[in-house]
C-alpha cells in the first residue's frame, strides 16, 4: 500500500466523516435475525488517501464493530517499507450519503479512505477546497464504472 496522501504533496491534509458498519449485522437484520437497532457501527474523522488503494481502521474501532481480521495482507508504505498487517471483511463505509462495502486494512490510529472507496461511492477529492465531493458527472448517486 503506497500512502501518498494530500499533505505529502504539500497541499494540506483531506478529512471527512465516515459512517463505519458492520456489514454481517445489516444481512442479520435484513434477514429477521438481529433488531435493526443492534446494527453496531461509529462514526470517525477519516483521512482522505489518494495513493492508497484499500482503506484502513484503527483496531479500537474494529473492536467497537465487533469485527477482527480474516487474515494478513503484506503492505507497502510510501517509504519502502512492507509489513503484514490484519485484513478484515464486511465493512460498510457511508461518506456523504453514498455507501458501499468493503474490506480494511488494520493498523495505526486513524481510519484511512483509500482508492477503492473513493471509486466504489464515486467521489473525487476537491483540492483547492480540501474536501470530499460528488463525481460531478454523477452528483445525485454513485455511478460504477465497468
Amino acid at each position: 500500500m503506497k500512502a501518498a496522501t494530500s499533505k505529502d504533496n504539500g497541499i494540506g491534509e483531506v478529512r471527512t466523516k465516515v459512517r463505519l458498519t458492520n456489514i454481517v449485522d445489516e444481512l442479520l437484520a435484513e434477514a429477521g435475525k438481529l433488531k435493526p437497532n443492534k446494527i453496531r457501527s461509529c462514526e470517525a474523522d477519516a483521512l482522505v488517501d489518494t495513493g492508497a488503494v484499500r482503506s484502513v481502521i484503527p483496531p479500537h474501532l474494529l473492536r467497537r464493530l465487533g469485527l477482527r481480521p480474516t487474515r494478513e495482507q503484506v503492505v507497502e508504505y510510501a517509504d519502502g517499507r512492507k509489513e503484514a498487517v490484519g485484513l478484515v471483511r464486511g465493512v460498510g463505509f457511508e461518506i456523504m450519503s453514498r455507501d458501499t462495502s468493503d474490506d480494511a486494512l488494520v493498523l495505526g490510529d486513524v481510519v484511512l479512505i483509500g482508492q477503492t472507496v473513493l471509486e466504489k461511492l464515486d467521489l473525487l477529492m476537491d483540492l483547492a477546497r480540501r474536501r470530499l465531493v460528488p463525481n460531478p458527472a454523477h452528483p445525485d448517486q454513485p455511478v460504477s464504472k465497468l
